[in-house]
């Protein structure tokens, strides 16, 4: 699987990835902003973006104007708000490509942003807040990160606060689209059954008057200045706990970073990893165990999550906590038929994804955006099978230290200190 870079006059990006034997397309816009370019006072300015971008355009000045364009020829559109990118997009029947893009770049470039519109949707996302602080097992991540990042933009929600969502006025959205929603801080993906010729041209007609305006707003990288353990409970009346527990590791550009994707295969990667198989199969502790990796530009962490019975969280805790520093000491060592299967197991889940053209956007767009260059399918496999368990064990004794660790807990518990004891 092979793509094509194109750059306008303008400085916007176009990631053209043809897929010739499917029938379908996926058009996406990527902004490369998110939650952490916010202040506290706007805090989910970002994803109220997402939000009003389906509310009216200039073509289109209605959602319903809008739903109907794409309900029309039978495709489905959406948009994700993220820490440091905001993604829209339109995945529809190659036939239907223009206008899929002709839509996208409407509602993205030309939204009306309306007073009335605004305060009507801020009621939608107080209730969406409140879905996910309801719903242990999707706010733990949340929890996580404040306790890792906090102090720092990266550890508020991405959705806000009720606090703040009610007190966004529209100069903020205006203000704010200035600052970021400019040519060379976007890029325009377009995967699927596609000719480049055609795309290239529907680009220059729906984004060619797409002004150049740099801007001059810096993110600010964020440097952990931990040196020891850290915990974070939050108290909730449940039948099970939540928890997630996670060391600090290195961000997107990280040369090891397959390495440690292998490791957290071989801890948590699938139903014979080995936690799974502690945790749930040996021990019934849980239902669902899994471990994985999240990258930022500068920073990152592995973690595991399970939602655990209540009685036993501290036991599982403990076996997770064994099953890290065992690896890290040497006493489970890592095993050439796991590093086998681990391989085959990262390969196979990237090459099933990369079926879906909307997979195939996520997975050049999220590269080209931060890394200013992107790795194929093909590359990323050789990259994998170079690994050896030399290297896992290498990052396993960095990565799986006290000072990097950190749990957050969800659960129905009022005194803390069991669990600061483990974790020390």
């Amino acid at each position: 699987m092979d793509y094509t870079l194109h750059k306008l006059n303008s400085g916007l990006r176009i990631l053209t990835v043809p897929m010739p034997s499917l029938e379908s397309v996926t058009v996406a816009i990527w902004v490369k902003t998110g939650s952490r370019n916010e202040d506290a006072k706007t805090s989910g300015l970002s994803h109220f973006m997402e939000h009003m971008v389906f509310k009216g355009s200039v073509k289109r000045p209605s959602a319903r104007d809008i739903s109907q364009a794409v309900d029309a020829i039978g495709g489905e559109f959406n948009a994700a708000t993220s820490k440091d990118w905001t993604n829209f997009y339109i995945k529809a029947g190659k036939a239907n490509l223009e206008t899929a893009m002709d839509v996208l770049s409407d509602m993205v470039l030309n939204p009306l942003i309306k007073s009335e519109e605004i305060e009507r949707e801020k009621g939608t996302i107080v209730q969406e807040i409140k879905m996910y602080e309801d719903t242990p097992m999707m706010h733990i991540g949340d929890v996580f990160e404040e306790l890792v990042f906090e102090g720092n933009p990266l550890g508020r929600d991405t959705a806000g606060t009720e606090k703040s969502v009610r007190g966004i006025e529209r100069s903020d959205f205006l203000n704010y689209r200035k600052v970021h929603y400019y040519p060379e801080n976007m890029l325009v993906t377009v995967a699927g059954g596609i000719e480049e010729k055609s795309v290239l041209k529907l680009v220059e007609k729906y984004f060619g008057n797409f002004k150049s305006q740099k801007s001059k707003f810096k993110t600010k990288f964020y440097r952990s200045g931990q040196t020891k353990p850290r915990f974070k409970l939050q108290t909730k009346k449940s039948e099970q706990a939540h928890l997630i527990l996670g060391f600090i590791g290195e961000g997107r550009d990280y040369k090891q970073r397959f390495a440690q994707s292998l490791l957290s295969v071989i801890l948590g990667g699938g139903m014979s990893s080995r936690l799974f198989i502690e945790v749930r199969e040996r021990r019934g502790l849980a239902y669902s165990v899994r471990t994985g990796f999240e990258r930022y530009q500068e920073i990152g962490y592995m973690s595991t999550y399970a939602g655990v019975n209540v009685e036993k969280t501290d036991e599982a805790v403990k076996v997770i906590l064994d099953q890290c520093y065992g690896l890290a000491q040497g006493i489970y060592p890592v095993t050439k038929e796991e590093l086998v299967k681990a391989k085959g197991f990262l390969k196979g889940n990237l090459a099933l994804a990369l079926e879906d053209t909307r997979d195939v956007s996520g997975f050049f767009g999220d590269q080209e955006l931060f890394l200013g260059k992107c790795l194929t399918p093909e590359e990323i496999y050789k990259k994998v099978d170079e690994v050896t368990i030399a290297d896992i064990n290498s990052e396993a004794k960095k990565l799986f230290v006290p000072k990097r660790l950190n749990l957050a807990i969800i659960g129905p518990f009022k005194d803390k200190e069991k669990f600061v004891q483990l974790i020390k």
